[in-house]
């Protein structure tokens, strides 16, 4: 695989600036983009991301520019586009975080619990009740706590989180942006 390429926020806003074609694709789930993304970006979530449909979207000869919330799911879809055979595309470094710390322009949309604060608030009940259901009903429901800590290991070590995939699917976390991908595309 070829190593990948990397771009700041501040440079793909100047590009934007200077009236540049910019394909900025934002692979962070619908109630992230919605909270907060960087403006001009389309939302393509990388747990739906087609490479096919992301290339063909794409306008013009330049890179496809791909940003999450920090990078590193933008790493893992630059990587998918690669191997489908797309080898213009850039990961923009910091993802949106950098992006608004820099003060670039950002769109919001609603307020909402961001999908990080429901795993940690999903995770702190079950530990909890596990706990609690270990000590007053049968000492095998401390395996709940177990189990969810697992998990949680597993989620630092491969920056991969099933309780957040589960939650990012959610009817909660659904928006229009999902059922009507063509809104994404402001």
């Amino acid at each position: 695989m070829s190593e990948q390429r990397t771009i700041s926020p501040q440079e793909v806003a100047e590009r934007q600036a200077r009236g540049e074609d910019v394909n900025l694709i934002d692979v962070r789930t619908p109630m992230e983009y919605t909270l907060v993304h960087a403006q001009g970006a389309r939302l393509m979530p990388l747990d739906e991301l087609d490479p096919d449909a992301v290339m063909s979207s794409h306008t013009g000869d330049g890179p496809a520019y791909v940003i999450c919330r920090t990078g590193s799911r933008a790493a893992k879809a630059c990587e998918k586009l690669q191997a489908a055979g797309y080898k213009n595309v850039v990961n923009v470094a910091g993802g949106t975080e950098a992006w608004e710390q820099a003060g670039l322009p950002v769109a919001r949309e609603r307020t909402g619990i961001s999908l990080e604060r429901q795993v940690r608030i999903a995770a702190g009940s079950l530990v909890l009740v596990g706990v609690i259901l270990g000590v007053l009903v049968h000492p095998g429901f401390h395996g709940l706590s177990a189990f969810v800590g697992a998990g949680l290991v597993f989620a630092g070590v491969t920056d991969t989180c099933g309780m957040g995939l589960m939650l990012a699917r959610m009817p909660w976390n659904r928006t229009r942006l999902t059922e009507n991908p063509a809104a994404c595309a402001r």
